[in-house]
């Protein structure tokens, strides 16, 4: 799904974003171009941003378990 329609930015890059590195908004600003230009997506990316990284907190957990 479109995150950032400014930037063509997606769910899928923003994970893959963070997959490769990204660990907060500011990553993901410099790498896709997210909440440059009208600002509308910042909340949505945050919250895609939020739950891949919950996500990844939680496999950690499990594996470590």
């Amino acid at each position: 799904m479109y995150i950032c329609v400014c930037r063509e930015a997606t769910d899928r890059d923003i994970r893959e974003a963070i997959l490769n590195g990204a660990a907060g908004m500011r990553d993901v600003r410099i790498d896709l171009g997210v909440s440059e230009r009208c600002g509308v997506c910042v909340c949505h990316a945050k919250m895609v941003l939020d739950r891949v990284l919950q996500q990844a907190d939680l496999t950690t957990a499990l594996s470590e378990a």
